[in-house]
């Protein structure tokens, strides 16, 4: 798939953004974006610059067939870093995954809006399939 010469990484970053606060503009470099949510603090208690967070991140990557993604969880550590990790914490988890599947239904219809395919990259983890199915 070719996007048509209408589709900028600008215009694509403007309807991205209409999605809400995750995508990352400086991580986005043409033809691929990120974006990330931080769902739940992990303690309150940490300064400010030093909290940590359990969260999701989406890699949007365009391809031939159209844009592949591939979502993880984990957590985004004090020095700004995402890890693959478990959560453990039931209501935790349980926020995460209503984040990534309200998050997941409008990429989904700014997808159709634009006429672009989305597509699940096989590298998806069991838990997001789950998630966003």
């Amino acid at each position: 798939m070719t996007l048509p010469a209408s589709y900028s990484k600008n215009r694509l970053l403007k309807y991205f953004s209409a999605l809400g606060p995750y995508v990352r503009e400086l991580k986005c470099q043409n033809g691929y974006f990120f974006f990330d949510c931080l769902a739940v603090c992990v303690s309150a208690k940490a300064a400010p610059e030093k909290r940590e967070f359990w969260g999701w991140w989406l890699e949007l990557e365009e391809q031939k067939q159209g844009f592949v993604y591939h979502y993880q969880i984990g957590l985004f550590d004090k020095h700004g870093e995402w890890s693959v990790m478990n959560i453990k914490k039931k209501t935790d988890l349980e926020h995460l995954e209503s984040t990534l599947q309200a998050f997941h239904k409008r990429l989904v219809d700014s997808f159709d809006t634009l006429k672009l395919t989305l597509i699940p990259s096989e590298n998806t983890a069991p838990l997001q399939t789950q998630v966003i199915a």
